[in-house]
């Protein structure tokens, strides 16, 4: 089923009494809602679910979760990444978990009480992070069991396969996200909402001048709602020349589901699962 601003993909074998043994994957991001159902012995991926445009994410996230008879499904592992103001990085070696709370007077927004810790250790650093209350009350009302991580996590996740430096840059329709990590240090993490390729142009010469990057060198991995020679790919390619569409064959999953699709457009949102 594929409208203006929302796509459901189901594999034609996929069983709704069988899901107890699936693995569910759910992503919000700054504009856009996404869901998977993958089969973990069989590596199939049997669902995907991508709502784009969104005026408010937590409410139509809020709708999906009570509504949306696929999420009401019993899962054996639930996975969820949800954008939020509400996130620092802290180095391993000045992290003290006994003052945690201390972190949060750097958090712009006010959010719950509850307070997650997700370790990079590949990256030397633990995210501290926070969910607003409306979003918390309904994670813990509809999908309590579920696995929180910032919207870090993922990219990161995918960081760990690539050496050098490198410049990651997921799009939704309308916003993308960009983390720059050099010899497998994060060095900056940022999101944007862009109404047009000149806009992202602004922020992606900001992002370069600022962190000096060194764009003969700099690898560019795309992900997203983005193609070959679109506008905001045409803007890319005038700075860069290490330019690939970042794909989700590394997770070992039969993508077969998204045959007739971009796969890029899934790549973090299927990331989820490499997320520990």
């Amino acid at each position: 089923m594929i409208n203006k601003k929302s796509i459901l993909l189901v594999d034609p074998e996929f069983d709704q009494n069988a899901t107890s043994a699936c693995t569910l994957l759910v992503k919000a991001s700054l504009d856009s809602f996404s869901y998977a159902i993958i089969h973990p012995a069989s590596k199939k991926l049997l669902l995907v679910y991508d709502q784009q445009e969104c005026v408010d994410v937590a409410r139509n996230m809020a709708t999906a979760l009570k509504e949306d008879q696929y999420l009401q499904l019993p899962f054996a592992n639930i996975k969820i990444s949800v954008y939020t103001v509400n996130s620092i990085a802290i180095p391993n070696e000045i992290f003290d978990i006994s003052t945690i709370n201390s972190y949060t007077r750097y958090f712009a927004e006010e959010s719950s009480a509850n307070i997650y810790v997700q370790p990079h250790t590949s990256f030397g650093f633990k995210s501290i992070f926070t969910f607003r209350q409306f979003i918390e009350e309904n994670l813990n009302a509809c999908l309590e069991s579920a696995k929180r991580y910032d919207h870090l996590a993922p990219t990161l996740a995918l960081n760990r396969t690539f050496s050098g430096n490198s410049l990651f840059l997921d799009f939704t329709a309308g916003s993308f996200q960009a983390v720059y990590t050099a010899d497998q240090k994060l060095v900056f993490y940022n999101a944007f909402e862009i109404e047009n390729s000149e806009e992202f142009n602004y922020y992606l010469l900001l992002i370069c001048q600022q962190l000096q990057v060194d764009q003969s060198l700099c690898n560019v991995y795309l992900s997203g709602i983005i193609h070959n020679e679109d506008s905001n790919h045409n803007v890319i390619s005038k700075y860069f020349e290490k330019i690939s569409l970042n794909t989700p064959e590394y997770t070992g999953l039969d993508l077969s589901l998204l045959d007739d699709m971009p796969t890029q457009y899934y790549t973090n949102l299927l990331a989820l699962n490499l997320c520990e």
